[in-house]
């Protein structure tokens, strides 16, 4: 029998379905009689009445899928057509299981259920395609867990994900896979061309305990393909990553691998500018310290320390620039990443379009799952926790508001560039941003930006986050409507399950 969970006849807010599949992955039983180690994962089924049943992984039987025994398992009869359904992991995809297997995301399709959440995107490579299956083949809408939810989720699969690192590695997927200079090695080039100050701060980064010039730091990035040694001659030379990532003067062979920066401080003094051209482990740090000096600080007289506080979170700031250096397109020569600070916005520029599959839209909406072109870039900063420093990629935006008090970015494409920019007001939101949203108060501004940090709400949720009536939150919501900036979920406008989310 499922369980009771609203004696009030409706369902609860999402957040308390994604605790408890937290609390039923925690109960997943390790698979026997397999050498590598399996995701623990849980689940949550909630019907329309309020009712719900959780499963985990191999809850009946050895590596049973929780999704798998939620729906075949436990309620292979019953009509699941207007359920929600939340996981821990982002159901397999299409090509996890042998033929004669259903995937997770087609079974909870073939269930008719339209509304999933998940916790953690999946990681490997064998697995993924599970959202994408449910929103372009069943039209199902999924939405993702909050996002310190999402970092206990990888907390706990901390084995798990350690090993599908290290094998996605092996097996980088093609569609993400360049094949040009960046893999090939450097003509002309052998490993004095590395910088020993990049060096030691991957041996430092990764907890490796040998010599920066030791041969077994030499062997662990050939083992990485990073560098390749000659069968005929035995020399060893750096591939065009090697040189990207460590390199003493990157831009010898590659022009375009600059940040370049500059502020200006509106008429008050002379704009600064800076450019970065060290090896891309060491351009980070540089940047956020000079961030920290060319952005004013201001005192908190909040406490008695009266602790020095920046006028913009650095650790935002260095996370775009990680993202623009990693993910950006080398092929281009000409362009250069740049951020420019200025009183109103702060503005990261990285040439290159969306990376398939995702859209300039997914993007925008903060729903882009992780991708990149330069698959060996973002596996070396993985491993030396520099995306794990300043958060979760997109998740990161997403959570701005609460966290910094501070409106979304915006995301836009122009001239070749992927361009995120910073507004350091709402005032400086409504000038980069559509024309519609200039037609919103601060108040109704404000409203907006949660909803779309948020990804859903409720009238009521809105009503108690910003402390106003019933009635006010109608009049925000419908001028949203009316402007296009928000959309329904499709339920009558007197149901209890209508929600509004940003279009």
């Amino acid at each position: 029998m499922a369980k009771k969970g609203n004696t009030e006849d409706k369902r609860k807010e999402p957040r308390f379905y994604m605790k408890l599949a937290i609390e039923a992955m925690k109960r997943s039983v390790d698979e026997l009689n397999k050498d590598a180690p399996s995701p623990k994962v849980g689940a949550v089924l909630v019907f329309p009445d309020g009712t719900y049943e959780t499963a985990y992984r191999g809850e009946y039987r050895d590596g049973d899928h929780s999704e798998y025994t939620l729906l075949d398992k436990k309620f292979r009869t019953k009509d699941l057509s207007d359920c929600w359904l939340f996981a821990t992991l982002e159901p397999c995809g299409p090509k996890t299981r042998s033929e004669k297997k259903t995937c997770c995301a087609e079974r909870i399709g073939n269930a008719r259920i339209k509304k999933v959440w998940y916790g953690v995107q999946e990681l490997n490579s064998k697995a993924k395609g599970g959202k994408k299956l449910l929103e372009e083949k069943y039209k199902a809408e999924v939405l993702p867990f909050d996002l310190d939810l999402h970092r206990e989720i990888l907390s706990f699969n901390k084995e798990f994900n350690d090993w599908v690192e290290e094998e996605n590695r092996k097996q980088i997927d093609a569609i993400n896979t360049v094949t040009g200079p960046l893999q090939k090695t450097i003509k002309n080039t052998d490993i004095s061309f590395l910088s020993e100050d990049a060096l030691e701060l991957y041996l430092s980064k990764t907890g490796k305990e040998f010599a920066y010039d030791s041969d077994d730091l030499k062997n662990d990035l050939i083992s990485k393909d990073l560098l390749e040694v000659d069968e005929k001659t035995g020399e060893v030379r750096p591939t065009g990553d090697c040189i990207l990532l460590f390199g003493k003067n990157p831009r010898d062979k590659f022009p375009q691998a600059s940040v370049k920066a500059k502020v200006d401080y509106g008429g008050v003094q002379e704009p600064d500018a800076e450019s970065f051209d060290d090896a891309l482990v060491l351009i980070p740090d540089k940047v956020e310290e000079w961030v920290k000096k060319v952005i004013p600080e201001s005192m908190d007289r909040s406490s008695f320390t009266r602790e020095k506080v920046s006028h913009f979170p650095t650790a935002v700031i260095r996370e775009a620039i990680i993202n623009a250096i990693i993910h950006r397109d080398y092929g281009n020569k000409r362009a250069k990443v740049e951020l420019e600070i200025t009183p109103e916005k702060i503005e990261v520029r990285s040439p290159g379009e969306p990376i398939s599959p995702n859209t300039l839209k997914d993007l925008q909406n903060f729903t882009a799952i992780s991708q990149t072109r330069n698959p060996e870039l973002a596996y070396i900063f993985n491993l030396m926790k520099f995306m794990e420093e300043t958060g979760v990629g997109m998740d990161t935006y997403r959570t701005m508001r609460e966290k910094f008090n501070l409106p979304l970015p915006v995301i836009t494409y122009q001239k070749s560039n992927l361009i995120v920019t910073f507004p350091r007001t709402m005032e400086a939101f409504r000038k980069v941003s559509n024309e519609a949203i200039k037609g919103l108060s601060v108040e109704e501004l404000n409203g907006f930006e949660w909803i779309k940090s948020r990804g859903e709400v409720s009238a009521k949720a809105y009503t108690i986050q910003f402390g106003i009536t019933s009635r006010t939150t109608s009049r925000h919501l419908s001028k949203m409507l009316d402007l296009g900036l928000i959309e329904t979920n499709g339920e009558k406008p007197k149901s209890p399950k209508l929600r509004y989310r940003a279009t």
